[in-house]
């Protein structure tokens, strides 16, 4: 079977794009595995994950993504920038402004500024942050997991627990570049109090409007940057008191620009999308 793809990427977070809303891909394969055979970056196309467009019964599109491993986040914040962008290059929809079903509830894209074979800006209506741990989900007793404790190899870490549809641990450190991102990372994403693993942001305040962050993806490792985990970074820093509502996030790929807001208590995430390539590949 010749599938068409698109790569796209959003501050180096790059994703597959497949368009499979009359099903021919879900009939020949599952996802999870295409994921695992597509991502890989020696033997295939290389990517941090692959993004399915499939149709919805209640709203415009529905959005799904895996990851290199095969299993199936949430949500993703850069790969939704990514979406909006392909449906509007790929000419699917013309509203610029859409209503995406997603494992973690709706989520509205909108485009900013586009231009045919150019990098898109989006904004993002991310939805309100989950702070109950037993919604993230985080093992705690208190109604909160601010600043709190856990012990990873054998060190306290205060970890600030954020859902944005999929879980993060926030931990605030005093230079990102000292980090050990995969011995830590991996040992916080695996962490028995969050019982399905964790993503893992470290955060380092520049100042209350910005902040520089090293993201570990549960299910993908290292990435150059995170959307939630941005959302779930600003939602921290501004819970610690350690940033206002409205920052700039540094990642490695790029900067980000969240908005906590006040009136309608959501997350607003705006930043680029572009289109790599595309192809065909025989699977």
């Amino acid at each position: 079977m010749e599938l068409n793809f698109s790569k796209l990427e959003g501050l180096g977070n790059d994703f597959i794009i497949l368009n499979d809303l009359d099903g021919k891909i879900r009939n020949r394969t599952t996802y999870g595995n295409l994921a695992k055979k597509l991502c890989d970056r020696h033997f295939s196309i290389g990517a941090d994950g692959i993004i399915i467009v499939s149709p919805s019964n209640t709203l415009d599109f529905r959005f799904r993504i895996f990851n290199p491993d095969g299993s199936e986040p949430q949500m993703c914040g850069n790969g939704m920038r990514c979406f909006a962008q392909y449906l509007f290059e790929k000419k699917l929809t013309d509203k610029t402004t859409i209503q995406v079903e997603t494992l973690a509830g709706t989520i509205i894209p909108e485009i900013i500024n586009f231009m045919p074979g150019k990098d898109a800006v989006v904004k993002v209506d991310m939805g309100e942050p989950v702070l109950e741990p037993s919604k993230i989900p985080f093992a705690s007793s208190n109604q909160r997991a601010v600043m709190e404790p856990i012990q990873v190899n054998g060190t306290e870490i205060p970890v600030t627990a954020v859902s944005m549809g999929n879980p993060h641990a926030v931990i605030f450190v005093e230079d990102v570049t000292r980090v050990d991102l995969k011995k830590r990372g991996r040992a916080v994403e695996n962490h028995p109090l969050f019982p399905e693993k964790t993503n893992v942001e470290f955060v380092q305040v520049v100042n209350p409007e910005e902040l520089i962050m090293r993201v570990w993806e549960r299910g993908a490792g290292e990435t150059l940057a995170c959307g939630t985990g941005a959302c779930a970074a600003l939602v921290a820093a501004s819970l610690n008191k350690k940033s206002s509502r409205r920052a700039h996030i540094r990642l490695a790929g790029g900067s980000l620009t969240i908005e906590w807001n006040l009136k309608d208590n959501h997350l607003y995430k705006t930043g680029p999308a572009c289109l790599a390539f595309e192809g065909v590949i025989n699977i």
